[in-house]
């Protein structure tokens, strides 16, 4: 054990010396595994943060949830685009389908969307977005009202002219004045306003509640056109708890099979989306950029390599009599070896750290700048400081075995 602290002291005080003495030449040389390190771990570091913000928005829709729609999230390369085209939308009947012969579901809500213009005396908010919804949406979908309340049973079977608005539309709207009990005008209608959603931000997908205009499916039904294409219609089904999302969704198919009539040989005319699809896509396509990342990060590490090596070579031809004369007071050949790897890593450690300073450090100015939560995790902080570990111990292995091989009666001659 003692031996291994003098070790690790002298290879210390070597690999300091020679930053100090060599000031120049050791920054260069560490710049390649500074800049290498940098490349990979600032890489890793935005897709970490990137896949915690899409996980948790994919997270807050619920993992046991299917959307049923026309189109799937998800092509298969040998099914051409026409097919879908030909599809029907689907209908609120058919909720009602799922909701008579389903064992399997807990809730399930009809959705459609539409952007307008909404109103309020001399104010108004265009492009606003018109959520229309069935009863039970708020037991399928995660939603936080932060004033007022959400839809009664009553209001959404019978189809009332009331409304939940987003914070940023009751604020344009409204100011600072309570928004509730207050009308609001959209497709030329007076709609009541019973509540507002709490703050939210755009979310990963880049849609938020804080534009959104909620109205009952059996009110929009009269002023909005809920079959056409363009406004979205889409059944979202929950599943109840201990049903997997397969078990689900082959219910789902059989009884969209049986609606539509469809002959045993018939291919579905009807996409079953699950989250899994979109999680699947992310960490594909952050796969591709990881590797990319490493790709242009790893020829900064090995020109770092490189100049970790030429540093170690002139570090033990300028110690070449001292290391003489260590072999001849008993210094074993592992000893040598040792010391020049110890001292080739510690260099290599330091360049590495300067690389994860300066991602943190960039961290600290983009979620402060930006609003985007950017964060430096332990894991990634291990990687850098483990690569950069390997890239020393690598890079300092032969100059070390040279110098553990020489004859100390040579070195110590050298001058």
């Amino acid at each position: 054990m003692f031996i291994f602290v003098k070790l690790f002291r002298e290879s210390y005080l070597f690999a300091f010396q020679a930053i100090i003495v060599n000031k120049l030449r050791t920054i260069l040389t560490l710049s390649g595994i500074t800049i290498g390190i940098f490349s990979i771990i600032s890489v890793f570091t935005v897709f970490d943060s990137l896949e915690n913000k899409i996980k948790s928005s994919i997270d807050s829709l619920g993992d046991n949830v299917l959307f049923v729609e026309k189109w799937p999230w998800e092509f298969g390369s040998d099914y051409p685009w026409w097919k879908y085209m030909r599809r029907p939308v689907v209908k609120l009947s058919e909720l009602t389908e799922i909701q008579k012969k389903s064992q399997a579901y807990s809730a399930a809500t009809f959705i459609a969307a539409s952007t307008k213009t909404v109103k309020y005396q001399s104010n108004s908010v265009s492009n606003a977005q018109i959520f229309a919804v069935s009863d039970d949406y708020e037991k399928v979908m995660s939603i936080n009202i932060g004033l007022g309340r959400y839809f009664t049973d009553g209001e959404s079977i019978q189809g009332k002219g009331v409304a939940i608005i987003g914070s940023d539309i009751a604020q344009s709207l409204y100011g600072n004045s309570n928004p509730l009990d207050k009308d609001i005008s959209v497709f030329g209608r007076k709609i009541n306003v019973i509540g507002v959603f709490k703050k939210q931000g755009d979310n990963s997908f880049g849609q938020s509640s804080d534009n959104q205009v909620m109205i009952p499916i059996n009110f929009a039904r009269n002023i909005l056109d809920i079959t056409d294409e363009s406004n979205g219609p889409t059944i979202i089904v929950r599943a109840k708890p201990n049903i997997s999302n397969q078990e689900l969704k082959d219910e789902l198919t059989g009884i969209f099979r049986s609606v539509r009539r469809l002959k045993p040989a018939a291919e579905d005319n009807f996409a079953i989306n699950e989250m899994s699809l979109l999680t699947k896509g992310f960490e594909s396509i952050f796969g591709v950029i990881s590797s990319i990342g490493w790709i242009i990060g790893g020829f900064s590490l090995i020109v770092g390599g490189f100049g970790i090596a030429n540093i170690m070579f002139v570090s033990v031809k300028e110690r070449t009599n001292i290391i003489g004369i260590q072999k001849s007071l008993g210094a074993k050949n592992y000893f040598i070896l040792l010391q020049f790897l110890f001292e080739a890593v510690f260099l290599s450690l330091i360049g590495g750290a300067l690389g994860l300073l300066i991602i943190y450090l960039g961290t600290i100015i983009v979620t402060y700048a930006l609003d985007f939560e950017l964060s430096l995790t332990i894991g990634n902080i291990f990687l850098g400081l483990g690569v950069s570990f390997l890239i020393g111990l690598v890079a300092g292995f032969i100059p070390a075995f040279n110098a553990s091989r020489l004859n100390p009666v040579d070195a110590i001659r050298s001058s």
